[in-house]
């Protein structure tokens, strides 16, 4: 097992990834929000109709549907992202208690 770790290249990763992550979730978020104003838009093209049949129609629309593709794509962007950046962490971690138990070894000879 290689227990070498590069500490910095795993803080330079973060402070590298952490511009890229925030925008994908500022993206996923803004098209989450979206999302509530484009159901709003179609639905009042049906204005005429019961409110079931607008969202129906709201939810069955191109344009809406596109729209939750669009949103899966930026879901699937900041997960990856957001992992990538838990796994950099983590190898942190592990560097640090590989160098804590190097201490409490070299203390205990």
């Amino acid at each position: 097992m290689n227990t070498e770790i590069d500490i910095f290249k795993c803080l330079d990763f973060i402070r590298d990834q952490a511009p890229e992550y925030a925008q994908a979730k500022a993206e996923r978020v803004y098209l989450e929000e979206y999302r509530k104003s484009l159901k709003a838009r179609l639905m009042s093209e049906k204005l005429g109709e019961p409110v079931n049949a607008q969202e129906r129609y709201a939810y069955a629309h191109s344009e809406y549907v596109d729209h939750l593709k669009g949103l899966e794509a930026a879901i699937e962007r900041e997960e990856n992202l957001r992992w990538l950046l838990v796994g950099a962490q983590a190898k942190i971690s592990v560097w640090q208690s590989l160098g804590a138990n190097q201490r409490a070894e070299a203390k205990a000879l």
